[in-house]
C-alpha cells in the first residue's frame, strides 16, 4: 500500500523482500528487493546470476529529511548482506535502475557507493487505466505491444534508464569486478 501511494509506478510485485523505515511507529519509507529476470541477472554476473538481487522499488515520504533515503537504503543493504539463499549462500550482487523518464539521475546510488555501469533502453512504458506501471513480462512470456493494447494498457513512450550495481561479497577468484566500470558523471 505504501508503494502504491508514494512511488511513481503506483504499484509493485506481490512478492519480494521489503525493508521499512519507521518514525514514531509510522512507516515513512520502503525498499523492495526481488530477483531480477534471468537476462538482467546474467548481465551482472553470467556465472552466478542466481545470486543477483534487484532493488525494484524505493519510496520515502517527502516530509522526511534529505538523508532519510540514503539511511534506509544503507540499512536495507546491510540486512540483505545477512540474508541467506536456500542453499546457504549469500546474495553476491545488487542491481538497480534510475528511470530517466522520471528525472532520476541515480544520485542516490552514487552517494551510497553503487557502480554506474551504463544506460539501458529505451524501453516502452505501459500503464493501466489508473496510471499504474505495467510490465510487458507476464510469467515466462513477454507480451507484444499488440497484446498490451488489447489488454487496455497505454504506451506512454520509450525511455532510458541508468543501470547501477553493487558487489556484496568479495570475489574468491581475485577478479575485482565482472561488470564494466563507467567513467564520468
Amino acid at each position: 500500500a505504501f508503494i502504491r501511494a508514494h512511488h511513481y509506478a503506483r504499484g509493485c510485485s506481490k512478492t519480494g523482500v521489503f525493508f521499512g523505515a519507521f518514525k514514531g511507529g509510522a512507516l515513512v519509507g520502503v525498499c523492495q528487493f526481488l530477483p531480477p529476470t534471468k537476462v538482467a541477472a546474467q548481465s551482472v554476473d553470467r556465472d552466478r546470476w542466481r545470486q543477483v538481487l534487484s532493488l525494484t522499488r524505493m519510496a520515502v515520504l517527502d516530509t522526511e529529511p534529505q538523508n532519510a533515503t540514503s539511511m534506509l537504503l544503507g540499512a536495507s543493504i546491510r540486512m540483505v548482506r545477512d540474508l541467506r539463499l536456500p542453499d546457504g549462500s549469500s546474495w553476491e550482487w545488487l542491481v538497480t535502475y534510475a528511470d530517466e523518464a522520471r528525472g532520476h539521475t541515480g544520485a542516490i546510488y552514487r552517494a551510497t557507493n553503487w557502480t554506474h555501469v551504463g544506460r539501458t533502453g529505451p524501453y516502452p512504458r505501459w500503464v493501466d487505466a489508473e496510471g499504474r506501471q505495467v510490465a510487458t513480462k507476464s510469467g515466462p512470456k513477454t507480451r507484444t505491444a499488440e497484446q498490451m493494447r488489447a489488454l487496455g494498457y497505454v504506451n506512454e513512450g520509450s525511455f532510458y534508464k541508468e543501470k547501477f550495481t553493487m558487489r556484496l561479497t568479495p570475489r574468491s577468484d581475485g577478479i575485482k569486478s565482472a561488470v564494466p566500470q563507467s567513467r564520468g558523471p
